[in-house]
C-alpha cells in the first residue's frame, strides 16, 4: 500500500493575501478623510489581510491605540494631522506594525512575514512604525517622525 504524506506550509515565507476592501477602506481614509484609523488583522482561515474596525474621522489617537489588541499582533494605518512650524496644516499617513511583547510567536512570526507585502499594498504610507508597546508609538513619536 502507497502511503502518500502532504506537508502544509503555510503562507508565512510568501506573505498572506488582501482582501479587495483593505486597499479600498485605505484610500477612503488617504483621499476622502472619511476614516481616522483602521486596523487590520490576519484572518488565518482565509489567508488574507482584513479590515478588523475603522475609526470615524473624529476619533483621537488614544482611540486608535485603544482599538490595538493588548495581546495580540495586528497593523494600522493612522492618519496624523497636525501644523508645521510655518503654521501649515498637514496631515501623514502612518503604517503601525504592532506586535506586543506577550503576543504568540506564531502570531508574531506570521504578521513579521506577511508586512512587507501588506504595506506595497497601501500606495501613499509616509512614515512606518515598529511598536511592542504603546510607548513605541506616542503621540510624541508620530509629531517628531512628522516633523
Amino acid at each position: 500500500m502507497l502511503t502518500i504524506k502532504f506537508h502544509f506550509q503555510s503562507n508565512a515565507s510568501s506573505g498572506m493575501g488582501v482582501a479587495d476592501d483593505c486597499k479600498h477602506i485605505f484610500s477612503e481614509l488617504q483621499r476622502k478623510k472619511m476614516h481616522r484609523y483602521v486596523v487590520f488583522k490576519i484572518d488565518e482561515k482565509r489567508k488574507e489581510v482584513i479590515v478588523e474596525k475603522t475609526g470615524a474621522a473624529t476619533e483621537s489617537y488614544d482611540n486608535f491605540v485603544a482599538s490595538l489588541p493588548e495581546n495580540d499582533c495586528r497593523y494600522a494605518v493612522y492618519d496624523f494631522d497636525f501644523v508645521t512650524e510655518e503654521n501649515c496644516q498637514k496631515s501623514k499617513i502612518f503604517f503601525v506594525a504592532w506586535s506586543p511583547a506577550v503576543s504568540r510567536i506564531r502570531a508574531k512570526m506570521l504578521y513579521a512575514a506577511s508586512k512587507d507585502r501588506f504595506r506595497r499594498e497601501l500606495d501613499g504610507i509616509h512614515y512606518e512604525i515598529q511598536a511592542t508597546d504603546p510607548t513605541e508609538m506616542d503621540i510624541d513619536v508620530l509629531r517628531e517622525r512628522a516633523n
